[in-house]
């Protein structure tokens, strides 16, 4: 305990009293010494306990979190992997649909081609009992008179025809552009609609039945490139042709029935 620095502040014993009176410092000095060693003792203990609970709670609070984040984790594969279940499913659906439609549509071609080839062989058929007339002297004047009254409802229809080639090669742009609204489209299908219906030629054609089914079935554009709108479609023109076909056998049906009216009266 003595400084040997500093000899004047060194604490010796009382040579006079025989050495005994330094030892009082001693113990003086000595209890303040234990007490802060106890304390220290004291505190360290209780800091290593405030420590280990300080610990146990960052445990239980992090064992926490990894249990809720394990959770999360679970439930977010497990929504994942319900709505990558959902969208195969409803692709699934989407390629059934489609493959209805090209079913459909090749249907309606086939239907169609077998219409117009019925057409055609009504067509030579009337042609033959047209050059047959002709050449039956009053019969072929009174032949020729009902194709020519005939010919301006022919001509009628053929021009109502053009109409609705004009007004389709509109839809199917508005089907294939990217950028008009669609309501545009449906706006002017309505009017085409009400055309067909309240048309007395266009009920004779049958053009109404028949945009019903572009309007479901028609769905192919030309290329990104393209600036023609005639090249999109392919259903609507088969019709158009059709159309243009049932418009000349009318005549000729018209015609006949003129024929046979004369003849009964």
């Amino acid at each position: 305990m003595n400084n040997l620095n500093e000899p004047v502040w060194n604490i010796f014993p009382d040579r006079r009293d025989g050495g005994g009176g330094g030892s009082k410092w001693n113990y003086a000095l000595l209890v303040p010494m234990v007490g802060l060693a106890a304390f220290r003792w004291i505190w360290s203990r209780e800091s290593q306990n405030e420590i280990k609970q300080v610990k146990a709670a960052c445990k239980n609070t992090i064992d926490t979190m990894e249990k809720d984040l394990k959770l999360k984790y679970e439930d977010t594969i497990i929504q994942n992997r319900r709505l990558l279940a959902h969208c195969e499913l409803e692709q699934e659906k989407l390629k059934s649909k489609v493959q209805s439609y090209r079913e459909a549509l090749s249907a309606q071609s086939r239907q169609l081609v077998e219409e117009r080839r019925q057409l055609e062989q009504e067509r030579l058929n009337i042609e033959q009992k047209k050059h047959s007339l002709q050449y039956s002297g009053v019969a072929g004047a009174l032949y020729q008179d009902m194709v020519e009254r005939e010919g301006v409802w022919e001509n009628q229809a053929r021009s109502l025809i053009k109409e609705f080639e004009k007004s389709l090669v509109n839809r199917q742009n508005l089907f294939c552009s990217y950028f008009i609204p669609r309501q545009e489209r449906l706006e002017l299908e309505r009017k085409m609609l009400s055309q067909a219906v309240t048309n007395p030629v266009a009920k004779e054609l049958g053009i109404e039945a028949g945009l019903s089914n572009i309007f479901k079935h028609e769905t192919h554009c030309a290329n990104l490139q393209n600036v023609d709108k005639r090249q999109n479609g392919r259903l609507m023109w088969m019709y158009l042709a059709y159309w243009e076909l049932q418009a000349e056998l009318q005549k000729f049906k018209k015609v006949e029935a003129a024929l046979l009216g004369k003849q009964a009266n």
